[in-house]
Protein backbone atom coordinates (compact mmCIF):
# COMPACT_ATOMS: atom_id res chain seq x y z
CA UNK A 1 0.00 0.00 0.00
CA UNK A 2 1.50 3.44 -1.31
CA UNK A 3 2.16 5.67 1.88
CA UNK A 4 0.32 8.54 1.77
CA UNK A 5 2.26 11.95 1.46
CA UNK A 6 2.19 14.59 4.88
CA UNK A 7 0.37 17.58 3.31
CA UNK A 8 2.41 20.60 3.99
CA UNK A 9 0.32 23.84 3.12
CA UNK A 10 1.44 27.22 2.07
CA UNK A 11 -0.49 28.97 4.68
CA UNK A 12 -2.35 27.57 7.52
CA UNK A 13 -4.02 30.02 9.87
CA UNK A 14 -4.74 28.95 13.27
CA UNK A 15 -7.44 29.73 16.41
CA UNK A 16 -6.84 28.84 19.84
CA UNK A 17 -8.71 28.77 23.37
CA UNK A 18 -8.03 32.34 23.86
CA UNK A 19 -10.45 33.77 20.78
CA UNK A 20 -12.74 31.19 21.62
CA UNK A 21 -13.16 32.47 25.20
CA UNK A 22 -13.63 36.39 24.14
CA UNK A 23 -16.11 35.52 21.62
CA UNK A 24 -18.32 33.78 24.43
CA UNK A 25 -17.78 37.48 26.00
CA UNK A 26 -19.39 39.04 23.34
CA UNK A 27 -22.18 36.77 23.26
CA UNK A 28 -22.45 37.38 26.51
CA UNK A 29 -22.64 41.40 26.53
CA UNK A 30 -25.18 40.84 23.78
CA UNK A 31 -23.81 43.49 21.38
CA UNK A 32 -21.55 41.83 19.05
CA UNK A 33 -21.02 45.29 17.07
CA UNK A 34 -18.38 47.72 17.46
CA UNK A 35 -17.65 48.27 20.80
CA UNK A 36 -15.38 47.83 23.80
CA UNK A 37 -13.00 45.42 22.29
CA UNK A 38 -12.69 46.88 19.37
CA UNK A 39 -11.51 49.99 21.37
CA UNK A 40 -9.22 47.73 23.02
CA UNK A 41 -7.77 46.00 19.90
CA UNK A 42 -7.12 49.35 18.45
CA UNK A 43 -4.92 50.29 21.80
CA UNK A 44 -3.20 47.23 21.74
CA UNK A 45 -1.66 47.76 18.13
CA UNK A 46 -1.04 51.27 18.57
CA UNK A 47 1.04 50.40 21.57
CA UNK A 48 2.75 47.35 19.46
CA UNK A 49 3.58 49.59 16.38
CA UNK A 50 4.59 52.88 18.83
CA UNK A 51 2.03 55.20 17.15
CA UNK A 52 -0.89 56.93 18.91
CA UNK A 53 -3.49 55.91 17.12
CA UNK A 54 -5.41 52.83 15.73
CA UNK A 55 -8.41 52.52 13.40
CA UNK A 56 -9.95 48.92 12.74
CA UNK A 57 -11.62 48.77 9.50
CA UNK A 58 -12.97 45.62 7.46
CA UNK A 59 -9.75 44.67 5.57
CA UNK A 60 -6.88 46.33 4.23
CA UNK A 61 -8.76 47.84 0.85
CA UNK A 62 -11.15 49.77 2.87
CA UNK A 63 -7.84 51.01 4.81
CA UNK A 64 -6.44 52.32 2.29
CA UNK A 65 -9.35 53.93 0.52
CA UNK A 66 -10.10 55.79 3.82
CA UNK A 67 -6.67 56.73 4.05
CA UNK A 68 -6.51 58.49 0.22
CA UNK A 69 -9.77 59.63 1.03
CA UNK A 70 -9.46 61.42 3.96
CA UNK A 71 -6.43 63.19 1.98
CA UNK A 72 -8.88 64.71 -0.61
CA UNK A 73 -7.92 62.14 -3.36
CA UNK A 74 -10.51 62.05 -6.06
CA UNK A 75 -11.54 62.69 -9.51
CA UNK A 76 -9.20 64.05 -11.64
CA UNK A 77 -6.15 63.03 -9.03
CA UNK A 78 -3.63 60.61 -9.74
CA UNK A 79 -2.35 57.62 -7.58
CA UNK A 80 0.87 56.00 -8.24
CA UNK A 81 0.38 51.98 -7.54
CA UNK A 82 3.18 49.59 -8.48
CA UNK A 83 2.69 47.42 -11.17
CA UNK A 84 3.61 44.01 -8.77
CA UNK A 85 0.80 44.16 -5.57
CA UNK A 86 -2.34 42.48 -4.92
CA UNK A 87 -4.58 44.22 -7.57
CA UNK A 88 -6.58 45.18 -4.01
CA UNK A 89 -3.95 48.02 -3.61
CA UNK A 90 -5.06 49.70 -7.15
CA UNK A 91 -8.72 49.18 -6.84
CA UNK A 92 -8.84 51.06 -3.66
CA UNK A 93 -7.46 53.91 -5.52
CA UNK A 94 -9.78 53.60 -8.18
CA UNK A 95 -12.59 53.56 -5.79
CA UNK A 96 -11.71 57.20 -4.85
CA UNK A 97 -12.53 58.26 -8.45
CA UNK A 98 -8.76 58.79 -8.88
CA UNK A 99 -6.77 57.99 -12.27
CA UNK A 100 -4.79 54.80 -10.99
CA UNK A 101 -0.80 54.92 -12.44
CA UNK A 102 0.88 52.18 -12.39
CA UNK A 103 4.95 52.13 -12.60
CA UNK A 104 7.50 49.40 -13.05
CA UNK A 105 9.10 47.84 -10.15
CA UNK A 106 12.86 47.74 -9.21
CA UNK A 107 14.43 44.26 -10.79
CA UNK A 108 16.49 43.43 -7.67
CA UNK A 109 13.42 43.46 -5.03
CA UNK A 110 10.73 44.03 -7.54
CA UNK A 111 8.98 46.51 -4.81
CA UNK A 112 8.42 50.56 -5.94
CA UNK A 113 11.58 52.55 -6.21
CA UNK A 114 12.19 56.22 -5.20
CA UNK A 115 13.34 56.21 -9.13
CA UNK A 116 10.51 55.01 -10.65
CA UNK A 117 8.33 56.90 -8.42
CA UNK A 118 9.66 60.39 -9.57
CA UNK A 119 9.60 59.42 -12.83
CA UNK A 120 5.84 59.34 -12.36
CA UNK A 121 5.23 61.93 -10.85
CA UNK A 122 2.89 65.09 -12.57
CA UNK A 123 1.43 67.97 -11.71
CA UNK A 124 -2.24 65.79 -10.70
CA UNK A 125 -0.09 63.08 -8.59
CA UNK A 126 -1.85 63.50 -5.26
CA UNK A 127 -0.63 59.99 -3.56
CA UNK A 128 1.72 57.20 -3.30
CA UNK A 129 1.19 53.67 -2.00
CA UNK A 130 4.50 51.80 -1.64
CA UNK A 131 4.11 48.38 -0.92
CA UNK A 132 5.93 46.40 1.31
CA UNK A 133 5.70 42.95 -0.10
CA UNK A 134 6.08 39.72 2.10
CA UNK A 135 7.46 42.17 4.61
CA UNK A 136 10.26 43.07 2.81
CA UNK A 137 10.04 47.43 2.71
CA UNK A 138 10.16 49.67 0.12
CA UNK A 139 12.80 52.36 0.08
CA UNK A 140 10.29 54.27 2.28
CA UNK A 141 12.67 57.09 3.76
CA UNK A 142 13.36 58.14 0.19
CA UNK A 143 9.91 57.90 -1.26
CA UNK A 144 8.77 60.33 1.46
CA UNK A 145 11.73 62.74 1.16
CA UNK A 146 10.34 62.88 -2.37
CA UNK A 147 6.92 62.99 -1.73
CA UNK A 148 7.51 65.83 0.74
CA UNK A 149 8.75 67.72 -1.95
CA UNK A 150 6.12 67.45 -4.47
CA UNK A 151 3.34 67.50 -1.63
CA UNK A 152 2.02 64.20 -2.29
CA UNK A 153 0.68 61.97 0.20
CA UNK A 154 2.37 58.54 1.14
CA UNK A 155 -0.18 56.00 2.17
CA UNK A 156 1.67 52.39 2.98
CA UNK A 157 0.42 49.34 2.04
CA UNK A 158 1.76 47.48 5.07
CA UNK A 159 -0.65 44.62 4.30
CA UNK A 160 1.75 42.02 4.27
CA UNK A 161 4.73 43.70 6.70
CA UNK A 162 3.07 43.61 10.51
CA UNK A 163 5.85 44.16 12.74
CA UNK A 164 8.42 44.24 10.37
CA UNK A 165 11.14 47.12 11.11
CA UNK A 166 13.52 49.15 8.73
CA UNK A 167 15.98 51.31 10.36
CA UNK A 168 14.59 51.24 13.94
CA UNK A 169 10.81 52.09 12.94
CA UNK A 170 7.86 49.51 11.83
CA UNK A 171 6.86 49.77 8.27
CA UNK A 172 3.79 51.55 8.11
CA UNK A 173 4.61 54.15 10.44
CA UNK A 174 6.85 56.19 8.15
CA UNK A 175 3.91 57.69 5.71
CA UNK A 176 0.69 59.39 6.85
CA UNK A 177 -0.72 56.06 7.33
CA UNK A 178 0.01 52.48 7.38
CA UNK A 179 -2.54 50.27 6.22
CA UNK A 180 -2.82 46.38 7.31
CA UNK A 181 -4.57 43.57 6.31
CA UNK A 182 -5.57 41.18 9.28
CA UNK A 183 -7.25 38.51 6.46
CA UNK A 184 -6.37 34.91 6.82
CA UNK A 185 -3.10 34.75 5.65
CA UNK A 186 -1.40 36.91 8.02
CA UNK A 187 0.33 36.36 10.84
CA UNK A 188 -2.68 37.24 12.89
CA UNK A 189 -6.09 37.16 11.43
CA UNK A 190 -9.83 38.27 12.28
CA UNK A 191 -10.90 36.02 9.53
CA UNK A 192 -11.40 39.40 7.38
CA UNK A 193 -9.93 42.63 8.68
CA UNK A 194 -7.56 45.38 9.12
CA UNK A 195 -6.24 48.50 10.44
CA UNK A 196 -4.88 52.03 9.87
CA UNK A 197 -1.88 53.32 11.76
CA UNK A 198 -1.96 56.89 12.42
CA UNK A 199 0.27 59.73 13.73
CA UNK A 200 -1.74 62.69 13.29
CA UNK A 201 -4.69 63.18 15.27
CA UNK A 202 -6.18 65.93 12.81
CA UNK A 203 -6.17 63.14 10.07
CA UNK A 204 -6.96 60.47 13.03
CA UNK A 205 -10.34 62.48 13.55
CA UNK A 206 -11.01 62.21 9.48
CA UNK A 207 -10.30 58.91 8.70
CA UNK A 208 -13.03 57.79 11.65
CA UNK A 209 -15.55 60.54 10.43
CA UNK A 210 -15.24 58.53 7.31
CA UNK A 211 -15.27 55.66 8.64
CA UNK A 212 -19.07 56.00 10.57
CA UNK A 213 -21.12 57.95 9.00
CA UNK A 214 -19.23 61.55 9.28
CA UNK A 215 -19.15 60.99 13.24
CA UNK A 216 -15.99 60.71 14.88
CA UNK A 217 -17.70 59.60 18.10
CA UNK A 218 -20.29 56.55 18.35
CA UNK A 219 -23.67 58.00 18.20
CA UNK A 220 -27.47 56.72 18.63
CA UNK A 221 -28.64 56.25 15.16
CA UNK A 222 -30.63 59.22 15.60
CA UNK A 223 -30.18 62.86 16.72
CA UNK A 224 -26.50 62.26 15.50
CA UNK A 225 -24.83 65.32 14.42
CA UNK A 226 -23.26 64.65 10.92
CA UNK A 227 -20.73 67.36 10.07
CA UNK A 228 -19.09 65.30 6.89
CA UNK A 229 -19.86 62.82 4.70
CA UNK A 230 -18.67 59.49 5.85
CA UNK A 231 -19.57 55.64 5.11
CA UNK A 232 -19.99 52.44 7.22
CA UNK A 233 -16.82 50.63 7.64
CA UNK A 234 -17.17 50.15 11.14
CA UNK A 235 -15.74 46.51 12.71
CA UNK A 236 -17.46 43.89 15.09
CA UNK A 237 -16.20 42.86 18.66
CA UNK A 238 -16.61 39.30 17.59
CA UNK A 239 -13.84 39.62 15.17
CA UNK A 240 -11.67 41.60 17.83
CA UNK A 241 -12.25 38.93 20.08
CA UNK A 242 -10.51 36.69 17.52
CA UNK A 243 -7.83 39.60 17.13
CA UNK A 244 -7.40 40.05 21.01
CA UNK A 245 -6.53 36.28 21.48
CA UNK A 246 -4.24 36.03 18.07
CA UNK A 247 -2.28 38.74 19.66
CA UNK A 248 -1.09 35.60 22.03
CA UNK A 249 0.55 33.88 19.97
CA UNK A 250 2.07 36.94 17.80
CA UNK A 251 5.90 36.34 19.04
CA UNK A 252 5.48 32.85 18.86
CA UNK A 253 4.48 33.10 15.15
CA UNK A 254 7.26 35.49 14.04
CA UNK A 255 9.84 33.70 15.58
CA UNK A 256 8.54 30.73 13.80
CA UNK A 257 8.11 33.02 10.28
CA UNK A 258 11.95 34.12 10.82
CA UNK A 259 13.32 30.57 11.51
CA UNK A 260 11.20 29.49 8.46
CA UNK A 261 13.29 32.11 6.09
CA UNK A 262 16.58 31.23 7.68
CA UNK A 263 16.40 27.29 6.72
CA UNK A 264 15.10 27.53 3.76
CA UNK A 265 18.32 30.07 2.89
CA UNK A 266 20.21 27.65 4.73
CA UNK A 267 19.12 24.46 2.71
CA UNK A 268 18.39 26.13 -0.51
CA UNK A 269 22.13 27.84 -0.24
CA UNK A 270 24.45 26.34 -3.31
CA UNK A 271 21.24 26.33 -5.81
CA UNK A 272 21.84 28.62 -8.53
CA UNK A 273 18.44 28.05 -9.86
CA UNK A 274 16.99 29.70 -6.87
CA UNK A 275 17.55 33.08 -5.99
CA UNK A 276 16.53 34.78 -2.99
CA UNK A 277 15.71 38.55 -2.29
CA UNK A 278 17.18 40.54 0.26
CA UNK A 279 16.03 40.10 3.63
CA UNK A 280 18.20 41.67 6.22
CA UNK A 281 16.51 39.88 9.55
CA UNK A 282 19.01 41.50 11.84
CA UNK A 283 17.79 44.73 10.84
CA UNK A 284 14.43 43.73 12.15
CA UNK A 285 12.40 42.33 9.18
CA UNK A 286 9.55 40.22 9.57
CA UNK A 287 9.55 37.82 6.31
CA UNK A 288 5.76 36.83 6.21
CA UNK A 289 6.18 34.53 3.11
CA UNK A 290 9.29 33.78 2.01
CA UNK A 291 9.59 34.10 -2.06
CA UNK A 292 11.85 33.06 -4.25
CA UNK A 293 12.81 34.07 -7.90
CA UNK A 294 12.91 30.12 -9.60
CA UNK A 295 13.84 28.59 -12.89
CA UNK A 296 10.91 26.65 -14.22
CA UNK A 297 8.57 27.94 -12.31
CA UNK A 298 5.38 26.71 -13.28
CA UNK A 299 7.04 22.89 -13.53
CA UNK A 300 8.13 23.55 -9.73
CA UNK A 301 4.84 23.81 -8.36
CA UNK A 302 3.36 21.56 -10.20
CA UNK A 303 6.57 19.43 -8.68
CA UNK A 304 5.87 20.39 -5.48
CA UNK A 305 2.08 19.57 -6.01
CA UNK A 306 2.76 16.15 -6.59
CA UNK A 307 4.32 15.82 -3.49
CA UNK A 308 1.93 17.66 -1.55
CA UNK A 309 3.52 20.68 -1.04
CA UNK A 310 1.44 23.76 -1.60
CA UNK A 311 3.62 26.90 -2.85
CA UNK A 312 1.72 30.11 -4.16
CA UNK A 313 2.23 31.35 -7.28
CA UNK A 314 3.00 35.26 -7.47
CA UNK A 315 0.74 37.70 -8.31
CA UNK A 316 -0.14 38.72 -12.49
CA UNK A 317 1.43 42.26 -12.92
CA UNK A 318 -1.66 44.72 -12.73
CA UNK A 319 -1.17 46.19 -15.81
CA UNK A 320 -1.79 42.51 -17.36
CA UNK A 321 -5.34 42.71 -15.72
CA UNK A 322 -8.34 43.51 -17.85
CA UNK A 323 -9.32 46.61 -15.71
CA UNK A 324 -5.98 48.06 -15.90
CA UNK A 325 -4.53 46.54 -19.13
CA UNK A 326 -1.81 48.47 -20.63
CA UNK A 327 1.30 47.02 -22.67
CA UNK A 328 3.94 45.19 -21.29
CA UNK A 329 6.43 47.43 -22.88
CA UNK A 330 6.04 49.81 -20.00
CA UNK A 331 6.76 47.72 -17.49
CA UNK A 332 9.66 45.77 -18.89
CA UNK A 333 11.14 44.08 -15.21
CA UNK A 334 7.12 43.38 -13.81
CA UNK A 335 6.16 41.37 -17.36
CA UNK A 336 9.64 39.39 -16.90
CA UNK A 337 10.47 38.83 -13.23
CA UNK A 338 6.74 38.23 -12.13
CA UNK A 339 6.35 34.62 -14.27
CA UNK A 340 9.50 33.65 -11.99
CA UNK A 341 8.80 33.97 -8.28
CA UNK A 342 6.96 31.46 -6.20
CA UNK A 343 6.23 32.08 -2.65
CA UNK A 344 7.69 28.65 -0.94
CA UNK A 345 5.45 27.08 1.93
CA UNK A 346 5.56 29.82 4.67
CA UNK A 347 3.56 28.78 7.54
CA UNK A 348 4.34 29.69 11.13
CA UNK A 349 2.58 25.97 11.83
CA UNK A 350 5.74 24.07 9.89
CA UNK A 351 8.13 22.89 11.58
CA UNK A 352 12.06 22.52 10.84
CA UNK A 353 11.70 19.07 9.00
CA UNK A 354 8.47 20.85 6.89
CA UNK A 355 11.44 23.11 6.25
CA UNK A 356 14.11 20.23 5.12
CA UNK A 357 11.12 18.18 3.09
CA UNK A 358 10.65 21.29 1.05
CA UNK A 359 13.57 22.05 0.66
CA UNK A 360 15.26 19.17 -0.36
CA UNK A 361 12.37 18.39 -3.23
CA UNK A 362 13.01 21.71 -4.79
CA UNK A 363 17.00 20.29 -4.92
CA UNK A 364 15.89 17.24 -6.14
CA UNK A 365 13.95 19.08 -9.07
CA UNK A 366 17.19 20.71 -9.89
CA UNK A 367 19.14 17.64 -9.77
CA UNK A 368 21.22 18.82 -6.70
CA UNK A 369 21.91 16.47 -3.56
CA UNK A 370 19.79 16.32 -0.56
CA UNK A 371 21.15 17.77 2.21
CA UNK A 372 20.94 14.72 5.36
Amino acid sequence: MKKKLTHIPWWEPQIGPYEYELIKKVFKSNFPNEGPLTIEFEKKLAKLLQVPYVIAVPNATSAIFLSLKAQGVGPGDEVIIPDLTFIATANAAEMTGAKVVLVDVDPNTLILSPETFKKAITKNTRAVVPVHLSGRPAEINEICEIAKKHNIAVIEDAAEAFMSQFQGNFLGTFGETGCFSLSPAKTITTGQGGFIAIKNKELYIKIKKLKDQGRAKRGTGGDDIHDDIGYNFKYTDLQEAVGLGQLRYLKKRMRRLTRNHMLYRKYLAGVPQVTFFECNIKEGILPLWTDVIVEKRNDLDRYLQKANVDCRRFWIPIHQQKPYKLNDTKFPVSSSKAKNVLWLSSAYTLTDDNIKTVSNLIRRFYNHSPIS
